[in-house]
C-alpha cells in the first residue's frame, strides 16, 4: 500500500492552449490568454491545485518533440481522449509532413525521448504514427486521494484582470426574459473565472441615461409634486414608465416639458437629478431582488457614470482627427466596422457608439483590464465589431495586449418555437417567470410526495433550489450560440440531463455514507491513512472522469462556451451509476443490518459529490442535502 503524495505530480508552466469541443489539446492564440498556466515551480503548486492532465501531456511531449527534433519550432501538440488507451498524441501525423518522414518512426523517436515521470504508464504506437498513452494507476489514484483531501481546486492559471459586462437592464423598465440569457450566462462565467483565481469586475451597464428621463421626471413633477422632499410611493414603475410616454407621444405640451427637463437634467440642476435618483433607485431595489433570487453578484455602472468620460473621449477623437462631418454627425470609420460609428448626433447629444467607446477606453486604462468580456445577444454583432475597430484605430484596444470577447446568444423561444411571449402577446416578466418556476417545482415535487419525507424547511430549499437550477441549467445547457425552447415540463422532468434529475442524484450520492452512518471528516480521516484502493473496472472509469474536470474548465475559457460543462456534470452522474449498479458501497443482510462498508468506495463517492457540487457551483445552481 503506497502512502499518500506530500504534493502532486502536476507541473504547468507555459501557456494554455485551446481545446477543441472533443477535448482536444492545440495550440492556440491571444484567444488562449484567459487559461495561461503558472510559472510557478513544482514544489509550489502540488498541493494547491488539481492537475490540467490535457496541458501537462501537452508539455511533456512538447519537450520530448523538442529532444528528438531541436531544430523543429513551435510544434503543433494535439492530446485528445482515447477509446484505445486513456488519451492519444497525434503531434507524429503533423511532424512527417514537416520532416517528410514516415509519422510510425517520427512517433517511435518522440516516445523514445519522452522523459520518465509518475503521470505516465506506458505509451504504444498505433495506426499510420498515434501514440497511445495509459495514466499511471498510482497516479489516478492520488489524484482522486487529493480531491477528497482537498476539494476540488483550480488547475494553476496566471491570474488576469478581467471586466466582465453582463445583465444590463434599462432603469425604469422591468427586467424581462430578454435578460435572462445575459444575466445567467455572465453570473456563471464569473464564478468560473473566480474559481480559476482571476480577478474580477462584474458590471451591470445601466440604461440610466437619456432622453426618456425627461418625460420621466416631467411625469414625476405632475403626479408627485413634493418628490424633492419625499420619496414617490411609485408601486409600479413599469406602468408608470407606459404612463408618460403615452402622454409624451399624445400630448404636445407634454413632450416640450419633457424636452426642457432633458436639458436641466443634463445641467445636473438639483431638482431633476433628485428626481432621476428617485426613479434610479426604484429601479435598482426591483432589479436586486431579482439578482438575490437568482444569486446574482453584480456591480451597477450606469451610463450616466461615463457621461463626463464621453465628453473627454469626443474631445480626443476630435483633435486626433479621426471623427469626420456628415449630414451635421459626426461619425468615425475604421477598417473592419461595416458601419461608421455616430460619436455626436446632429442636436449634439452622445449614442451607444459614444458609451461604448467611452467603456472600453474606462475598462482598459482606468481600470487596468486585462480581459474584457460582454455578454450579449447575437443582435449586437455588427456594433461590436464596429466600435472594436475603432477603438483599435484610436489606439484605445490593442488585441495583442487585451482579449475582449463578445459572448453572444440566441433567443430564448416559446414551445411554439416562436419568441417567448405571454399568450397575449406580451413580453414575460422575470419575476413572473420565476415565480412560475416555483409553483411548477413545488407541484412536481409533492407529485412525487417528497412533502411527505421532507420537513417544511428542507421542502421550501429544495423547491426553490429545483425551480432557479432547473431554469438556469435549461439555458446554459444549450449552446449558448443557438435559440433554445423554454419548457417548464422538459425542465423539471427528473430524467435525463436536466438540473432536476441531477440535483435528486447528488442527493443520492450524498445519501449513501449518511446511510453508512459515516460523515465527511471520517471519509477523509480514512483518505489521510492510505491512497484510494481501486479495483473494479467501474471504479477505474469514474476516477478517470472525475479527473477530467481541470482540462473542461481551462477548455471554456478559451471559447466561454458553458454547455459543455454541463455534458461533462451528465457524464459524471451516468458514470457513476454504472459504478453504483455494480460497486457495492455498503453490504446488509437479510434484516437490513449493515455487515460491511467498502470505505474506498464511500471515498470515491464523497469525490463524485465534490465535483458534481464544484460543477453546480458555477452553474449557480444551489444544491441541497436531501430532496
Amino acid at each position: 500500500m503506497c502512502e499518500i503524495p506530500s504534493k502532486r505530480f502536476c507541473a504547468l508552466t507555459k501557456e494554455h492552449r485551446p481545446l477543441t469541443p472533443s477535448l482536444v489539446s492545440s495550440p492556440g492564440s491571444i484567444a488562449s490568454m484567459g487559461g495561461e498556466r503558472s510559472t510557478k515551480p513544482q514544489d509550489d503548486i502540488f498541493s494547491d491545485h488539481m492537475c490540467n492532465i490535457l496541458g501537462q501531456l501537452e508539455d511533456i511531449f512538447r519537450k520530448a518533440v523538442l529532444v528528438a527534433y531541436p531544430d523543429v519550432s513551435d510544434p503543433v501538440i494535439q492530446i485528445q481522449l482515447s477509446k484505445h488507451a486513456d488519451y492519444q498524441c497525434n503531434a507524429a501525423m503533423a511532424l512527417a509532413k514537416i520532416l517528410k518522414k514516415n509519422p510510425r518512426e517520427v512517433g517511435e523517436m518522440i516516445v523514445k525521448n519522452v522523459a520518465p515521470g509518475p503521470m505516465i504508464e506506458k505509451m504504444d504506437m498505433s495506426g499510420p504514427g498515434f501514440i497511445n498513452i495509459v495514466l499511471s494507476q498510482e497516479f489516478i489514484r492520488q489524484q482522486i486521494t487529493n480531491v477528497i483531501m482537498n476539494g476540488v481546486t483550480p488547475p494553476p492559471v496566471t491570474p488576469k484582470r478581467v471586466v466582465i459586462d453582463f445583465s444590463s437592464p434599462n432603469i425604469a423598465k422591468e427586467m424581462h426574459v430578454g435578460h435572462l440569457r445575459s444575466t445567467i450566462i455572465g453570473e456563471s462565467l464569473s464564478r468560473l473565472l473566480e474559481f480559476l483565481g482571476h480577478d474580477l469586475l462584474r458590471l451591470n451597464h445601466l440604461g440610466d441615461w437619456g432622453t426618456q428621463f425627461g418625460m420621466l421626471i416631467a411625469h414625476l413633477q405632475d403626479n408627485f409634486p413634493d418628490f424633492a422632499t419625499k420619496s414617490p410611493p411609485i408601486a409600479d414603475l413599469q406602468a408608470f414608465y407606459r404612463e408618460s410616454k403615452k402622454r409624451f407621444d399624445e400630448d404636445g405640451d407634454f413632450k416640450k416639458r419633457a424636452y426642457e427637463a432633458v436639458v436641466k437634467l443634463q445641467a445636473h440642476d438639483p431638482v431633476h437629478i433628485k428626481g432621476w435618483e428617485e426613479i434610479c433607485t426604484i429601479s435598482k431595489t426591483e432589479f436586486q431582488k431579482v439578482y438575490e433570487r437568482l444569486g446574482v453578484r453584480i456591480i451597477d455602472r450606469g451610463e450616466s457614470f461615463y457621461q463626463s468620460r464621453m465628453e473627454a473621449l469626443v474631445k480626443e477623437l476630435d483633435d486626433a482627427g479621426f471623427l469626420e462631418e456628415d449630414d451635421g454627425r459626426k461619425v468615425m470609420f475604421a477598417d473592419g466596422a461595416g458601419i461608421p460609428l455616430t460619436i455626436v448626433k446632429s442636436d449634439g447629444g452622445f449614442t451607444y457608439d459614444t458609451s461604448d467607446m467611452a467603456c472600453i477606453k474606462n475598462r482598459i486604462e482606468e481600470e487596468k483590464g486585462d480581459w474584457l468580456i460582454y455578454v450579449t445577444d447575437a443582435g449586437q454583432a455588427q456594433h461590436f465589431k464596429s466600435f472594436l475597430a475603432c477603438a483599435v484605430r484610436a489606439g484605445i484596444y490593442n488585441p495583442s495586449v487585451t482579449r475582449v470577447d463578445h459572448v453572444t446568444f440566441g433567443v430564448v423561444l416559446g414551445e411554439d418555437k416562436k419568441k417567448f411571449k405571454t399568450r397575449s402577446g406580451d413580453t414575460v416578466r422575470l419575476v413572473q417567470l420565476l415565480d412560475e418556476g416555483l409553483q411548477r417545482s413545488e407541484e412536481k415535487l409533492k407529485e412525487k410526495e417528497r412533502h411527505k419525507e421532507l420537513t417544511p424547511e428542507e421542502f421550501v430549499k429544495a423547491r426553490d433550489a429545483v425551480a432557479y437550477g432547473c431554469i438556469k441549467y435549461a439555458d446554459l445547457c444549450h449552446d449558448r450560440s443557438r435559440d433554445y425552447i423554454f419548457s417548464f415540463d422538459r425542465m423539471l422532468d427528473f430524467r435525463g440531463n436536466t438540473a432536476a434529475y441531477l440535483l435528486y442524484a447528488l442527493t443520492r450520492i450524498r445519501s449513501i455514507a449518511r446511510t453508512a452512518g459515516v460523515n465527511r471528516e471520517e471519509i477523509v480521516a480514512e483518505a489521510k491513512k492510505k491512497p484510494i484502493e481501486l479495483d473494479h473496472e467501474k471504479e477505474w472509469k469514474l476516477a478517470r472522469t472525475i479527473l477530467k474536470l481541470p482540462d473542461v474548465l481551462v477548455r471554456i475559457t478559451d471559447d466561454l462556451y458553458l454547455h459543455p460543462l454541463c455534458e461533462y456534470l451528465y457524464e459524471v452522474s451516468t458514470v457513476f451509476t454504472e459504478f453504483y449498479d455494480n460497486c457495492y458501497c455498503i453490504e446488509k443482510d437479510e434484516t437490513g443490518k449493515i455487515v460491511k462498508i467498502n470505505h474506498c468506495r464511500l471515498m470515491l463517492c464523497e469525490a463524485t459529490a465534490q465535483v458534481m457540487e464544484k460543477c453546480f457551483a458555477i452553474l449557480g445552481i444551489e444544491t441541497v442535502d436531501k430532496m
